[in-house]
Parts: structure tokens; C-alpha cells; sequence
């Protein structure tokens, strides 16, 4: 009888089928995640796209060796190569037709919406008037509207036009949350779920002891340069701000020169701020913060249960004291723990302007909001992305 064989395999074999059946899955899941990460703002790299496959792809290889599976390397190979290839064509595509139109009804907030690339804004002037196609209606849902007005809104409802709360909108297109008043803060709306944080702080110390036995090696070798590159410690210690604002001394490989002790409040203030070209940054000092290894001895923070590997980023004590007087609400960001890396930094990188911290502040809110393991894998592949390309917010 003739048996068919592919790439040296033949058909039938158990190792084949396993690797189908895994590429299947991987599909399957790599679409899934596809879908869910592009609710949230800045999807607009290819480069992400391979890095979720490559993500998805290196899972199924761990099963299949932790399982003790047969597999053809090569079949295994071709479906990663055509499942990059595949999700590749659909982003082009989607980031071809990605500009959306908005109807606005007047009223309220939105005479205040914010200018964008990828939206375009057709603001309707009168309940009777056309419109065209639109991809969904933006409408301040708290402002008195004429009946007229409603039951244009109700036709676009009955039509399958979605009607977005302006605030709502505002958030999921720029990833930002405003919180003005308390009252805007709806139960929960703000307070992250319970179950998905404790898992996440198990993985978190799992993974953080097993990148120090990994990393070790490095780690060493890089506070050894630091002693040689100026005189000083390899680690940099600092009290910050914390899990529910309580202060915790943080890790980081010292990346400045050994400065004397401040003479008052306000110079330890200036001096927690690290400002462009900062001249105290010494010159191994400027490639480990442009790849982010200084930040490699948080791992131990997360260890000890006071960090996290994704969260808002922890501020000096001196400056949370600055800020939760200039900034309304401030210490909502400390309800969870803070990360090593997280959506503001990411989005807008270091600041330290009452001005910019407010900013950062709002996509802070955002993060807690939409605390989720879609979110943090999204922030885990910018960050890599950042540490392997020298590109993105600093």
C-alpha cells in the first residue's frame, strides 16, 4: 500500500498529528489574543503581532517537551512561519481600515473631544440630520437632552450603531481615565479584581525567583562594571512609595555618581528628578537605562512581595509627598502594587512636572481600571519591544 510522507514524516504519524493539532491550538489562541489586544489603544506595530505568535508558539514547545510528545520540528517550523505570516497580512489590512468615524450629538462634554489620527469626528448638528456611515455614536449621556435628541439616539440604537458614553469613549481611544471628581468614581470602577490580583502576585514572586537564578550570571557581571565605570556601589537604594501608599527601599543598579547628602527638603526633591542628559548619568550608567537593565534588581522587590512585574511605576517618597498636595486623588494609584514596568511608562516614560505627572496619572487610572492579563501582556510585549529596539517611551 502507498503511504503519502511530508517532509520526511509520514501522514499518519503520531508526531505530525501532534504538531497539527498544537499549530491548530496555537492558532486558535494566537487569533484570540490578536482579537483582545487590539481593544486597547496603541496597537499599531507589526512587530507585536509576531512577538504574541512567537509567544504562543514558544508555550505549545513547552507542552509538547513537558508532556513528552512527538513532534516534526519542521511542520512545527512552517506553522509558526505561516502563523506570523498570516497575522501579519490580517494587521495590515485592519491598520488599513483602521480610521473610524464617530458621530457626536451635541451637549455636554463633547465640545471637548480630544483630536486623533486614527478618528474622525462627524458632529451632528440637528436630530433630523443624515449622516454617514459611522462606525459608532458618541453622546454625553448625563446631559439633558431634547426628546427630539432622544429618539434620534434610540434610532441609532435601533439601527445596531453603537452609543458610547463620551467618557467611555475618551478612555478606550486614548487609554487614558480622568477622575475629577470622587463621585465619578463608580463602585469598583477603580478597585481591581480581587481574584485575578492574588494569582498575580503568585506568579509574579514565581517568576521573579526564577529570572534571578537565570539572570544571576548577568546581574554579576554588570554591578562588576558598574565598580569599574566610576567609584560608588553597584545597587542604588531609595525609599519609594508603595502598595497602599506605604514606603518600601527599592532596588535598581546604580546608573549615576555617588552624590553628597541634600541640605534640605527641596534639593532632595530636585535631586529625585532625573531630567533629560541629566550630567550625573555616567556613561554605562546611559546604555542601562536606555535598555532598562537597571532595573533588573527589582526582581528582588517583587521577591519580597513589594513590587510587581507590571503596575504604575513607584515614585520617591519625596515627590508622593509633593504630589498628593498639587494632584486630586493621587493615591488612588496605590491601591495595587506597583511594576517594574506598566501602561504609563510605556505610553509616556519618565516625567516628573506636577503638569506631566498628571498626565501620568490618567493613564495610571486607565491601568487599574482595565487591570487584566491581556493588558499586561500587551505592556510585557512593548517593553520588550523597547529593551530590544532602543525605541519607544523612556
Amino acid at each position: 500500500m502507498l503511504r503519502q510522507y511530508w517532509f520526511g514524516a509520514a501522514v499518519t504519524s503520531p508526531n505530525q498529528f501532534n504538531t497539527a493539532a498544537g499549530g491548530t491550538l496555537a492558532l486558535v489562541l494566537g487569533y484570540l489574543g490578536y482579537r483582545r489586544l487590539h481593544v486597547f489603544p496603541g496597537i499599531t506595530a507589526g512587530g507585536y503581532i509576531v512577538a504574541s505568535v512567537s509567544f504562543t508558539f514558544a508555550m505549545l514547545a513547552t507542552m509538547l517537551v513537558v508532556l513528552r510528545l512527538d513532534y516534526s520540528r519542521v511542520q512545527f517550523a512552517i506553522s509558526y512561519v505561516l502563523t506570523s505570516v498570516i497575522f501579519t497580512l490580517i494587521h495590515l489590512i485592519v491598520r488599513r481600515r483602521r480610521r473610524v468615524c464617530f458621530g457626536v450629538i451635541p451637549g455636554g462634554r463633547t465640545n471637548r473631544l480630544p483630536q486623533l489620527g486614527s478618528v474622525t469626528w462627524h458632529h451632528i448638528e440637528t436630530p433630523d440630520a443624515p449622516t454617514p456611515p459611522l462606525h459608532g455614536v458618541v453622546v454625553d449621556l448625563s446631559a439633558d437632552h431634547s426628546a427630539a435628541w432622544d429618539s434620534r439616539i434610540t434610532s441609532f440604537v435601533l439601527q445596531g450603531a453603537p452609543v458610547y458614553h463620551v467618557k467611555q469613549a475618551i478612555e478606550q481611544l486614548t487609554g487614558r481615565v480622568e477622575v475629577d471628581h470622587l463621585s465619578e468614581n463608580t463602585l469598583g470602577s477603580l478597585n481591581p479584581n480581587d481574584v485575578f490580583f492574588k494569582i498575580k502576585a503568585t506568579v509574579d514572586i514565581l517568576a521573579a525567583l526564577c529570572m534571578l537564578i537565570v539572570l544571576s550570571p548577568a546581574m554579576l557581571l554588570i554591578a562588576v562594571l558598574i565598580r569599574l565605570d566610576s567609584p560608588g556601589p553597584a545597587l542604588f537604594r531609595q525609599c519609594r512609595t508603595g502598595f497602599r501608599a506605604r514606603p518600601f527601599t527599592i532596588y535598581k543598579f546604580r546608573t549615576m555618581r555617588i552624590a553628597t547628602a541634600a541640605s534640605s527638603d527641596e534639593e532632595a526633591r530636585r535631586r529625585a528628578m532625573t531630567q533629560a542628559n541629566d550630567p550625573r548619568i555616567t556613561r554605562l550608567g546611559a546604555f542601562l537605562r536606555k535598555s532598562r537593565l537597571d532595573e533588573l534588581p527589582q526582581l528582588i522587590n517583587i521577591v519580597r512581595g513589594e513590587m510587581s512585574l507590571i503596575g504604575p511605576r513607584p515614585e520617591a517618597a519625596e515627590l508622593t509627598s509633593w504630589y498628593e498636595k498639587e494632584i486630586p486623588f493621587y493615591h488612588y494609584r496605590h491601591i495595587i502594587k506597583p511594576g517594574v514596568t506598566g501602561w504609563a511608562q510605556i505610553n509616556q516614560g519618565h516625567v516628573s512636572e506636577v503638569e506631566a505627572i498628571k498626565e501620568k496619572l490618567n493613564l495610571d487610572f486607565y491601568y487599574v481600571k482595565n487591570f487584566s492579563l491581556w493588558l499586561d501582556i500587551l505592556i510585557i510585549l512593548r517593553t520588550v519591544h523597547t529593551m530590544f529596539t532602543g525605541t519607544g517611551a523612556r
